[in-house]
């Protein structure tokens, strides 16, 4: 298991790399030049300027997240192949210096929803919070004003370009049902899979979140079937997950143990996170820890313990503790608790792996 941790960059982030040193176990920086307009080429120069800043800093920088996928290749309009042949030139461009793999999804318009960005618990904690009811019943500019206001920071799949086109976006994905969009990620990863293979990059799809159509967009990467789907499409090495106990998670149906044991040899990177899930389909963000949320996070360690995991692993979005002034979700303190607590985990395991392994030998 490689532990590693999401920055989003120099005078872009409230936590600092000096801050990730002092957390044990963190061995690299999952990046992105997140001040890049979604479809623009990666130059060089600005990659080589990244890495070598995180290296200096005594971490690897072999995980990107995300390279955005342009919403003329989800719409699948006369712009996909100009962008398509943008995204290609980019994973030549990271190949170069290191990286191996790229999260990235297949969303439309929304990366990621929540009605809430600050949402009290009652530790006195706040956190993400997804009010399912609210969202169906909301208008779409609603909730971009809730999560602008959130923050001064970048916040990915929100760029102010990209919501500043939104009834013209929404007039577009009018066409574009489930099928389409399966059809389009399919030319889409025809034409980026043998270049990522070629550079040695795995291309890891992040599932939808939430897993389920919102304001009338399809949504496909949603469970296990979504998965096989995907398999069907390419058996390359590069054509890969990125496996989100949270995402994925906060639809009940999905047991993420058992996900776990049927695809961790297909995620080169996971994001671990609990979430509590209310019977109403509300769901809100908590620790990591297992009793605190819905998720059986100890269940999908110990999984991915008994395969040897050695993809890349980050705490996903945690709380807002201690007072803590932060980019929604993506603060210092509870996702240092919760590399701490999935170390624990690991190592717990192992020990037991090695008394076993010890008792066996004797026997």
């Amino acid at each position: 298991m490689n532990i590693t941790f999401r920055w989003y960059g120099r005078g872009n982030d409230t936590v600092t790399l000096d801050h990730v040193k002092q957390i044990p176990g963190v061995k690299g920086i999952v990046w992105a030049l997140h001040e890049k307009p979604v479809g623009e080429v990666w130059e060089k120069e600005e990659i080589k300027a990244e890495v070598e800043y995180i290296q200096s800093n005594g971490f690897h920088a072999e995980v990107v997240e995300s390279v955005n996928v342009h919403e003329a290749i989800k719409l699948g309009n006369e712009e996909r192949g100009h962008y398509i042949e943008n995204y290609k030139q980019t994973i030549r461009n990271l190949s170069e210096f290191g990286v191996k793999v790229i999260c990235y999804n297949f969303m439309p318009v929304f990366d990621w929803t929540r009605t809430d960005m600050f949402h009290p618990l009652e530790d006195g904690s706040t956190a993400l919070f997804f009010e399912k009811a609210k969202v169906e019943k909301l208008n779409p500019q609603e909730l971009i004003r809730t999560v602008a206001e959130a923050s001064d920071l970048t916040l990915p799949g929100w760029e102010p370009e990209k919501m500043a086109r939104i009834k013209e976006l929404f007039e577009a994905y009018k066409e574009v049902d489930e099928e389409k969009l399966w059809a389009n990620l399919q030319v889409f990863l025809d034409e980026i899979l043998p270049v990522a293979e070629a550079c040695g990059i795995k291309m890891a799809i992040h599932p939808d979140d939430p897993p389920w159509p919102i304001f009338g967009l399809p949504r496909i990467i949603t469970g296990e079937k979504s998965y096989e789907k995907l398999r069907a499409i390419s058996n390359s090495p590069s054509n890969s997950i990125t496996m989100c106990t949270g995402s994925m998670g906060a639809n009940p149906a999905n047991d993420m143990v058992e996900i776990a044991r049927k695809y961790a040899g297909s995620a080169p990177f996971s994001h671990i996170r609990n979430v509590k899930i209310y019977d109403n389909g509300d769901f809100v963000e908590t620790s990591h820890l297992t009793q605190d949320g819905s998720i059986n996070i100890k269940g999908v360690v110990e999984e991915l313990h008994k395969q040897q995991y050695e993809g890349y692993v980050r705490p996903d979005h945690g709380r807002h503790i201690w007072g803590e002034q932060c980019r929604p979700g993506y603060g210092l303190y509870d996702r240092a608790l919760g590399i701490m607590y999935l170390n624990g985990l690991w190592d717990a395991y192992q020990s037991i792996a090695k008394k076993e392994l010890a008792y066996d030998s004797r026997a």
